[in-house]
């Protein structure tokens, strides 16, 4: 039986279509992790610098960094779209860190704009703190929300919170490659000295959580921290951080970065395998039984997947027109 659009009413239109959703959804997180995660890490490194700095990584990221939010709204969007259980469950059940992620986005969006407002010293060091507190406490806290959600335990856990650590050093790490990218001299030679630091934080943070995991977590979650999907997932981590640190004292600072945005990958596919078949794990919910009617996922896959290349095709084009290296008074030639 099909609908009026021409779309099958009772069956999937292939039947692993479920499981591409899921699929959809990570690769939605993992590019938001790649791409925010570098902004945050650059609103850290934004304490680091004097005010000829500061205006030379606002110019870095100015013109893409709210392009990068788009792909919160995706993660979001995809997830209430093909798992409505899963998107009303994680948001009510953890309502107050969901509510804090807001308001630290928000603390980080307006603080810049904001600092134009008034030629005043003083003000202008209050709105850069909050620009520095909000790029930090945003990936800690979404961290552990992920956390939470993957391992089934409150937000205020070992676990989750370790994963949010985990995610401000990934981030950290993915801002100085960027800049470093970016930039020259002196300020790029501190990226990497930052980004090497933090790439090494990342690394040993990722290990640490999984043997806490491990030694914490039920007897299914140890099952699967040693099986070869998530072994192999974690060696190619290791692998590509190093290979990342060589490059960057190589002083190939794009495949630096380009190394950071697989480990953002890297990272949401451990989360992938950690979760699959199960989509909740705090009530055991799976996919299959998660996922909405076949009806309204055909739907959604017949015009949502196009709008998501479109969505592609629009940040290769805009990463396309702002590549160049910039300095103090934006991109240059």
């Amino acid at each position: 039986m099909t609908s009026p659009l021409f779309v099958p009413v009772d069956a999937y239109l292939v039947p692993s279509l479920p499981t591409v959703w899921f699929g959809v959804i990570l690769f939605a997180l993992a590019m938001y992790v790649a791409l925010d995660g570098m902004d945050f890490g650059i609103g850290m490194l934004y304490a680091t610098r004097d005010e000829r700095d500061r205006e030379t990584l606002l110019a870095a990221f100015g013109p893409i960094w709210d392009a990068n939010e788009v792909w919160l709204v995706a993660f979001g969007t995809t997830l209430l779209a093909a798992f409505p259980a899963v998107y009303s469950r994680l948001l009510s059940e953890q309502y107050l860190l969901a509510i804090l992620v807001v308001m630290s986005l928000l603390v980080r969006g307006v603080a810049p704009e904001l600092r134009e407002q008034r030629e005043n010293a003083e003000w202008h060091e209050l709105c850069d703190r909050l620009f520095v507190v909000g790029s930090t406490v945003t990936p800690l806290l979404l961290g552990t929300l992920v956390g939470s959600w993957i391992f089934g335990t409150a937000a205020i856990s070992l676990p989750s919170l370790l994963t949010g650590v985990g995610v401000v050093a990934l981030c950290l790490t993915s801002g100085a490659a960027f800049v470093a990218a970016k930039t020259s001299g002196s300020l790029a030679d501190d990226m990497v000295r930052y980004g090497t630091a933090s790439t090494v934080a990342y690394l040993g943070g990722v290990v640490v959580l999984l043997g806490v995991v491990y030694w914490l977590g039920p007897s299914d979650v140890r099952t699967l921290l040693l099986t070869a999907p998530a072994a192999a997932v974690v060696l190619a981590s290791v692998g590509v951080g190093v290979g990342g640190l060589v490059a960057a004292r190589r002083g190939r600072h794009r495949l630096w970065f380009g190394t950071t945005f697989v480990l953002s990958f890297l990272l949401v596919g451990l989360v992938a395998v950690l979760l699959y078949p199960t989509i909740y794990p705090a009530s055991g919910l799976t996919i299959d039984a998660a996922v909405v009617s076949p009806l309204a996922l055909n739907l959604t896959t017949v015009f949502g997947l196009p709008v998501l290349v479109l969505v592609l095709w629009y940040f290769k084009f805009l990463y396309g027109t702002f590549a160049g290296p910039v300095d103090g008074e934006g991109y240059t030639n």
